[in-house]
């Protein structure tokens, strides 16, 4: 009798919610700044089914909720009609049809107090668009200098009023983060998606593990963790419970087939940062080697993958 394979974290089940995954690789929320007027290309359809997998969950780049919303050239919209019927081909593309939208806003003044619910509107609005456009929920991009994530600052938040950022200044971050956490039990709130934080100075790059655990604790639901992960420190956050989904941007980028490299331990294909953001919508596809049709004597599997825009 052969003996059995060792069993790969990355490569468990999981069921997040409704959703049933066969593994716990996930596809980061990449922004491309490939659409051009803010409309979705064909070309996506390329993109995101290349890194389909049999039960995978992968994440869109960033999508906009409306027309003042836009940070960042050349990203995708789901606020008009056209958006939406551009999106839906993309999101067919993906065998299980299983997808959620990542959502951004972003703006470069503070706002009147009667705008903010308009911008509420805005992502509501925005929600309603990708669940027509066939997505399956949506994520709210509230880190990185955005526009949640700008309010709980307070070197940048300087309202009074209703918005006053002192009750929840980050001065002392890990007791926001903690509150923040266990805030969002009271929402219902599938998932929450953190990056461990890093730092490079002039003389080297320091790694902060762990620095998330409190959070992941507080939060009840699935937790996905983001940080450059390779395939060994995912396996690790996997086994010492530290995440329940280890999420994955330039390494999937130059290895579509990422999740099945990982289940055989093969080699990466190096990614080419020079690629990340321009506007060349097919360079990404020339620049990339797929493991398949280098091992013809491994089992082979349907390509179906949820996939999370």
């Amino acid at each position: 009798m052969s003996a059995e394979a060792p069993t790969i974290p990355l490569i468990t089940p999981y069921k997040l919610g409704n959703f049933n995954l066969s593994h716990r690789v996930v596809l980061a929320p990449l922004t491309r700044q490939r659409s051009y007027g803010n409309v979705p290309q064909p070309r996506a359809i390329l993109y995101y089914s290349q890194r389909t997998s049999k039960g995978g969950l992968l994440i869109s780049e960033v999508t906009c909720v409306s027309d003042t919303a836009q940070g960042i050239t050349d990203t995708p919209g789901i606020w008009t009609k056209e958006q939406v019927e551009e999106w839906k081909p993309i999101v067919d593309a993906v065998h299980a049809k299983e997808v959620l939208a990542l959502m951004l806003h972003t703006t470069p003044r503070r706002l009147r107090t009667d705008e903010i619910p308009l911008i509420v509107n805005d992502f509501r609005l925005a929600a309603r668009n990708s669940i027509e456009a066939g997505f399956v929920g949506v994520e709210i991009h509230g880190a990185h200098g955005f526009l949640i994530d700008q309010f709980m600052k307070d070197e940048v938040n300087d309202r009074t009023g209703n918005y006053d950022y002192s009750e929840a200044g980050d001065s002392n971050r890990k007791p926001l983060g903690l509150y923040l956490a266990e805030s969002l039990n009271k929402y219902g709130i599938a998932y929450c998606h953190m990056v461990e934080p890093r730092m490079k100075t002039v003389a080297e790059k320091v790694e902060c593990p762990h620095n998330l655990l409190p959070m992941r604790k507080a939060f009840k639901n699935t937790f996905l963790v983001a940080r450059g992960y390779d395939r060994k420190d995912g396996n690790k956050a996997i086994v010492e419970n530290h995440a329940d989904l280890v999420v994955y941007g330039r390494i999937f980028l130059a290895n579509p087939d990422l999740p099945r490299r990982f289940e055989l331990n093969a080699p990466l294909n190096k990614y080419n940062r020079d690629t990340f953001y321009i506007s060349d919508p097919v360079i990404i596809t020339l620049t990339i080697h797929f493991l398949k049709p280098l091992l013809k004597h491994h089992r082979k599997g349907p390509s179906e993958s949820f996939s999370v825009f």
